[in-house]
């Protein structure tokens, strides 16, 4: 029976291993690898919640577990890596522009609000009841996904056509703007669905599907750079139905 129930809790530290490797690959240089330990560590923690509900196994150390290691992976490592982009971007910027080197050189460390607002944002998720089904805020996993894909897009789709994406991930000042976007949305009390699914029927998860159905043809055309314009139309989605429920709501007290 203790085998049983620690099944989760094993996959899950597969994904803070997962989550400590990707740091240490980021400060030597390979974000490759670390945003492919991210996507790694993004399906254990799929997993784990999965077969926890699967066995029916739930235990507070599980719970307690899974936010600590969604702090590194999720937190931490997308952190290192937007530190890293802002390090690459405010040294091109000090360059083209004759900018006093060392006040952009403090620029960089704006990247670390998103393990801090990620911190925020995974202990608020574990006192708040509102969010047993949902989600208040942006996931951290779908904020690591969408910081994670930049090593992707310009290691593998460094163009869209003649279009360039390379000075965009080397704008300081775009990165600097997504840092702090980002961090707000973390926190922000915006309602968004999870994808949980209670059965598999249409009626009650037409948005889970339909944004599956979406995901996929996007990554199935677009490969990587899709990936921030998947997590953006979650948010979109999300906002959409929210106001799609809160209409049926209130139409119902007036019927």
């Amino acid at each position: 029976m203790n085998i049983k129930k620690n099944i989760p809790n094993t996959i899950t530290c597969g994904n803070l291993f997962c989550g400590c490797l990707a740091v240490v690959c980021a400060f030597n240089g390979n974000l490759l690898w670390s945003a492919y330990l991210v996507g790694i560590a993004g399906i254990l923690d799929f997993l784990d919640g999965f077969i926890a509900r699967l066995l029916n196994v739930h235990s507070e150390i599980g719970k307690q577990l899974d936010s600590l290691a969604d702090k590194v992976t999720f937190g931490l490592v997308p952190g290192v890596v937007m530190f890293i982009f802002l390090s690459n971007a405010a040294a091109i910027y000090a360059g083209s522009s004759g900018s006093n080197m060392v006040a952009v050189s403090y620029l960089p460390l704006f990247a670390f609000f998103i393990t801090i607002f990620s911190a925020i944002r995974l202990a608020k998720f574990n006192i708040d009841t509102r969010q047993t089904n949902s989600f208040i805020g942006v996931p951290t996993p779908a904020n690591a996904l969408l910081i994670c894909s930049f090593p992707l897009i310009q290691f593998f789709q460094p163009t869209i056509g003649n279009f360039s994406l390379i000075p965009i991930l080397e704008n300081v000042w775009f990165l600097l703007g997504l840092t702090i976007l980002m961090s707000y949305l973390l926190v922000a009390e915006l309602p968004l669905f999870a994808l949980k699914f209670k059965n598999f029927g249409w009626a009650d998860n037409k948005i889970r599907y339909s944004f599956l159905i979406a995901s996929i043809l996007m990554i199935l055309l677009f490969q990587f750079i899709a990936i921030p314009f998947i997590i953006f139309l979650y948010v979109i989605l999300s906002v959409i139905n929210s106001v799609f429920i809160s209409n049926n709501s209130v139409n119902k007290l007036n019927n």
